[in-house]
């Protein structure tokens, strides 16, 4: 769920002083934090209760985006507010992407996103914080305000898969075909590249970042991915360095290329 700020998620939720020391530093950001749900008897806890799907945890973040910010405060209230797109497809990154998937809906358009990745995730259930899903927020980031390594779940533990979106095998995924780390490219093949040395390609190339700058490349994964979905039956991607926010994009590529 989305609130306005920490005094307004300690109504939906208990914070340890993890929890809170992490909200403080880095809220309102690309944060969310998985804390226990409160089960007072409001009408914001009866939401948090459908919002939660029954669950005794609840995500909730407070977003730093101006529209986000002011549509919470025209509100009056938390919203729920999960990504607009069809389940398990890929992410939205501009309003463009949302009415291909939901042309018949009202759309909130505050422009293309800046950092291109959703929230990095961190639950907050035990003693312990846990990095549940990496996003546009670099874990070393976090783990600057702690002052202790984050434990990181194993991204193939589907046990887990209810406690944070984007766990599930198959997600963030094109209807064309991804083929990961290519060197080459095939005919029938577009080509999501990183860096200089790029492959010859006969069909689209979109370049996630020539100079090899990852929050450039996780700024522009959605909207490249998107792009070259409308172009090619299949997607060859370039081996992007599995560190810092390469992580999490590779992370997302690697479901988005999962079977169906």
């Amino acid at each position: 769920m989305h609130v306005r700020d920490l005094a307004q998620a300690e109504t939906l939720g208990i914070f340890s002083p993890i929890a809170k020391s992490l909200a403080l530093m880095h809220w309102p950001g690309a944060l969310t934090l998985v804390v226990p749900r409160r089960s007072d008897n409001t009408s914001h806890n009866e939401d948090s209760l459908l919002a939660s799907a029954g669950l005794p945890s609840l995500a909730l973040r407070v977003p730093a985006h101006p529209v986000a910010q002011e549509l919470l405060a025209a509100a009056q209230c938390p919203l729920a507010a999960p990504s607009a797109n069809k389940s398990g497809q890929l992410s939205p990154t501009q309003a463009s992407h949302v009415a291909k998937d939901f042309p018949n809906l009202p759309i909130l358009d505050g422009g293309a996103c800046a950092k291109g990745l959703e929230s990095t995730i961190i639950g907050c259930l035990q003693e312990e914080p846990v990095l549940l899903r990496r996003g546009s927020l670099d874990p070393s980031e976090l783990e600057k305000t702690l002052g202790f390594k984050l434990n990181y779940l194993p991204e193939d533990d589907s046990q887990t898969a209810q406690l944070a979106p984007g766990r599930l095998a198959r997600h963030y995924a094109p209807q064309a075909g991804l083929r990961l780390n290519a060197v080459t490219v095939e005919q029938d093949e577009g080509l999501l590249a990183f860096g200089k040395n790029v492959p010859p390609c006969e069909n689209q190339c979109l370049n996630l970042s020539h100079s090899g700058n990852l929050i450039e490349a996780a700024a522009n994964l959605f909207s490249h991915l998107h792009e070259l979905d409308t172009t090619t039956p299949r997607i060859a991607v370039m081996p992007i360095p599995n560190e810092g926010l390469g992580a999490a994009i590779n992370g997302r590529l690697e479901r988005a290329a999962a079977s169906k």
